[in-house]
């Protein structure tokens, strides 16, 4: 009975720390590179990041190139945002828009694109 009672007892420690370690964060400060120019692509780069559930906060400033996030990472990650902003026709670190996203961009907005 004692090993059976154990055995119970090492189970539950391993649920309540495996649980215990996928807790994230309501609040995670975020920055991401994101090419633009203007006030027209600050108002899209936002408006494509707020478009992404958990974001709660997106400021993106054109003289460092960085949209400023703070996410609920229980409902999304910078990856989704990144996505996002790309579809609007902006490039990021990680996911590039498409060419005809970007060429549909008006003409102030077209940043130089890295290859």
């Amino acid at each position: 009975m004692k090993k059976y009672l154990l055995v119970l007892l090492a189970v539950l420690g391993v649920a309540f720390t495996s649980t215990a370690q996928e807790k994230k964060s309501k609040n995670a400060k975020v920055d991401v590179e994101v090419k633009g120019n203007c006030d027209m692509c600050k108002k899209r780069i936002e408006k494509a990041a707020f478009g992404v559930k958990g974001v709660k906060s997106a400021e993106w400033h054109s003289d460092d190139q960085t949209l400023h996030l703070i996410i609920d990472e229980n409902k999304t990650t910078a990856l989704k945002v990144q996505e996002s902003v790309a579809k609007a026709g902006h490039d990021t670190k990680e996911v590039k828009a498409e060419k005809n996203t970007y060429d549909n961009l008006h003409g102030c907005c077209q940043y130089d694109r890295e290859s």
